[in-house]
C-alpha cells in the first residue's frame, strides 16, 4: 500500500481529534497512529502542507440511530500550522479533551494546526439547512444547552413521544404518526416527523429563551399544556 498525496480534486477525509476554545478557532491534532517511530507524516498532514484548504465536519454526538436526521456543521477554511508561541496553550487544550494523548503529544513529529473558518454550512436535520458567514460564526457563543442536549433529546424521545406528536400538530401545524426530537437549543428544537406524505422535518420555537435543562423542561411542560388545551377547544 503506497503513501502519497490524495489525487488532485479528490477530497481526502479522515477522523481527527479536535479541541475548541470559546471565541477562538479550532485546533486540530494529528492522530497518534502516524507518530510511531520511523513512520512518515500522516496522509492528512501531507495534504494540508500541499494545500491548506480543508473542511471539518462536526456532528451531533447522539444521532438517535439516524445520522441523516441529526444536526451537523461542515466548517470550511484554511488550516495552517500553529506558531511555536501558540503550541503550549494548544497542547493544554488538546490534553484536556484527549487525556491519553499525553503519551505521544511530545513526539517530535506531533504538531497542531488551526482552522481559520471561512464559511459554515449548518444542517439541522431533514429540510433545515443554510450557510452561515464567518463573521456570524465568530460572533456566536456556544449554546447553553450544548452539554445537556443529548440527555434532553434521549429523555424526550424515550418518554414523551406522544407529546412531541402533539407539539408538532399544534405549534408546527403538521399532522404526524410519529415524532422524534433531533436537536434542541436555547430557542427551540427540531423534530423529524413521520407523516402520510413521508418524512418531514420541522423547527418548533420555545415560548421563551431558556438557559438550562430545568428551564427547558418547564417551557416544554407549558407548551404541552397549551397544546392540549387547544386540542380540547373546538
Amino acid at each position: 500500500m503506497s503513501e502519497g498525496l490524495a489525487k488532485p480534486f479528490n477530497p481526502f477525509a479522515q477522523a481527527a481529534g479536535v479541541s475548541i476554545r470559546i471565541g477562538d478557532a479550532l485546533r486540530v491534532g494529528r492522530s497518534w497512529a502516524s507518530h510511531l517511530p520511523h513512520q512518515r507524516n500522516s496522509q492528512r498532514t501531507q495534504n494540508l502542507q500541499a494545500d491548506p484548504r480543508a473542511s471539518l465536519l462536526v456532528t451531533q454526538p447522539d444521532a438517535s440511530g439516524d445520522p441523516l436526521g441529526a444536526s451537523r456543521v461542515p466548517l470550511v477554511g484554511n488550516v495552517p500550522p500553529l506558531r511555536e508561541s501558540e503550541v503550549a496553550e494548544a497542547c493544554k487544550l488538546y490534553l484536556a479533551r484527549y487525556a491519553n494523548s499525553k503519551y505521544w503529544v511530545d513526539f517530535e513529529d506531533f504538531s497542531f494546526y488551526r482552522m481559520g473558518v471561512v464559511d459554515v454550512y449548518y444542517v439541522g436535520g431533514f429540510g433545515v439547512m443554510g450557510w452561515v458567514s464567518a463573521a456570524e460564526y465568530d460572533r456566536n457563543q456556544p449554546d447553553p444547552l450544548a452539554d445537556s442536549m443529548a440527555e434532553i433529546i434521549q429523555h424526550m424521545n424515550a418518554d414523551h413521544k406522544d407529546a412531541l406528536v402533539l407539539l408538532a400538530r399544534v405549534f408546527a401545524r403538521i399532522e404526524s404518526q410519529e415524532a422524534m426530537m433531533t436537536a434542541v437549543d436555547r430557542l427551540g428544537f427540531h423534530v423529524r416527523l413521520k407523516t402520510q406524505d413521508g418524512i418531514r422535518g420541522a423547527r418548533i420555537a420555545f415560548l421563551r429563551e431558556v438557559t438550562n435543562p430545568a428551564e427547558t423542561r418547564k417551557v416544554l411542560v407549558e407548551m404541552v399544556q397549551q397544546a392540549r388545551s387547544k386540542v380540547r377547544c373546538p
